[in-house]
């Protein structure tokens, strides 16, 4: 299966294991993370690298 280069508050749900309202507050927090990097961001997704690299402390082999 292809992997997305953007992560849904699904995604991140079964990735983290946590709740739709905790997994939209990680989605806000790490676009606002980005934004003030100059980033441009969608609403209601993140970037899966920067979430891997957040969440796995490295950037993984693509």
């Amino acid at each position: 299966m292809e992997q997305k280069n953007l992560m849904t508050m699904t995604d991140v749900k079964e990735t983290l294991g946590v709740s739709e309202s905790k997994a939209y507050k990680i989605i806000r927090q790490l676009n606002n993370e980005m934004k003030e990097k100059g980033f441009y961001t969608i609403s209601g997704r993140v970037s899966r690298k920067y979430f891997e690299e957040v969440f796995y402390g490295i950037a993984r082999a693509e």
